[in-house]
């Protein structure tokens, strides 16, 4: 096997990352993807991990929920070993996100390294992972520069604090950062691809921002009326009841039939704040949800008949996650992945083409 995934629940840091080492003895891997529920003090288990695996790149983040093929889980370490048969190379570094210039120095120090270019990657050879401090709400900006910058594909999660939002943490071979977002070019030795999935129809109904604060990601108008009552008119309830409705009626940003979802988070006075931003005037679909089990299995399976998969990178949004748990189906999608190895993580926010909201964007490797 060329890629080995693995968990433990010691709450101890190196006790936790000593139990990864003896389940990857076997292999001697180039690169080690973990995510650690906040349980883990983020200078432990980032220290304990690149001390479990001196040799390897060690990459990371804390979570709101962890995924391992077979079940989801929490208070948990996962972890994916890869050795170069799937991973040829990678190169990862930190961005600032105090700083605007910082992507691009990361950039420009990541591919000079590689004797290239952003622009002269080529997207068929590479792909960008990323992890981001999920309580920066910087996801936007970041993303959008990094697309300016090379055409690469870019896939990734925001990390999480199991709902605490007090502080979410990413790592990089030991080190724990917060403000920071951890970018990684990485090079398969094999095919690789990007599956996108969420869990919604259109209602047919539109909501267009014409007031908003995108820097709070705040609207304050659609379709020129007071959000908040816009949005209740548009799911037919009332602006008292509308927030209890917003995980299962988020709105999406439509191209080609596809959503690209935006998730209210909250209601002050009159304006609705997202979870991502929403830029005014750009027309919005109200969305309803559909069932998240058989929409992700049948997306794996479709997936899979095109090319066998390999191994699963997936990061799955945390609202999904509780859709999961309210419903009583957290088993069930575990077990969408207990055939294929899987690690990801519940999200603050997914990246895929920018910043969105109640997704999983994955990251095949492929036989």
């Amino acid at each position: 096997m060329s890629v080995h995934v693995t968990k433990s629940q010691n709450p101890d840091p190196y006790a936790a990352a000593d139990e990864i080492r003896t389940s990857f003895a076997e292999t001697k891997p180039c690169l080690v993807l973990f995510f650690a529920s906040s349980s883990y003090g983020p200078d432990g288990i980032s220290a304990a991990m690149k001390n479990a695996f001196p040799d390897s790149m060690t990459i990371g983040c804390s979570t709101a929920g962890e995924l391992i093929s077979g079940h989801m889980l929490k208070k948990s370490v996962v972890a994916m070993g890869f050795d170069s048969d799937i991973i040829k190379n990678v190169y990862a570094d930190t961005i600032s996100l105090d700083s605007q210039k910082s992507v691009d120095t990361t950039l420009d120090n990541l591919t000079g390294s590689m004797g290239k270019t952003p622009i002269s990657l080529d997207p068929s050879r590479y792909v960008g992972l990323i992890l981001f401090d999920g309580l920066s709400g910087a996801e936007e900006t970041v993303m959008e520069r990094i697309g300016d910058r090379t055409d690469i594909q870019v896939i990734g999660g925001s990390a999480g604090d199991d709902l605490a939002f007090s502080a979410t943490y990413v790592y990089l071979n030991g080190k724990a950062y917060k403000n920071t977002a951890i970018f990684a070019i990485l090079e398969p030795s094999k095919r690789f691809d990007i599956l996108k999935t969420q869990s919604f129809c259109s209602l047919g109904k539109k909501l267009t921002p014409t007031k908003v604060d995108s820097a709070s990601r705040k609207v304050l108008e659609f379709n020129g009326k007071p959000a908040a009552q816009a949005y209740a008119d548009a799911i037919g309830v009332s602006c008292s009841d509308v927030s209890s409705q917003f995980m299962k009626n988020p709105v999406g940003l439509m191209a080609e039939n596809e959503p690209f979802v935006r998730s209210p988070q909250r209601v002050e006075q009159d304006a609705v704040y997202f979870y991502c931003q929403v830029r005014e005037g750009v027309d919005l679909e109200v969305l309803s949800s559909t069932d998240i089990v058989s929409d992700t299995k049948k997306a794996i399976e479709e997936a899979n008949k095109n090319a066998p998969i390999e191994a699963i990178i997936n990061f799955n949004c945390i609202l999904r996650t509780l859709q999961l748990e309210q419903e009583g189906k957290t088993d069930e999608y575990g077990q969408i992945f207990t055939d294929i190895p899987t690690i990801g993580f519940s999200t603050y926010g997914e990246e895929y083409i920018g910043h969105i909201n109640q997704t999983a964007t994955m990251l095949l490797f492929l036989k």
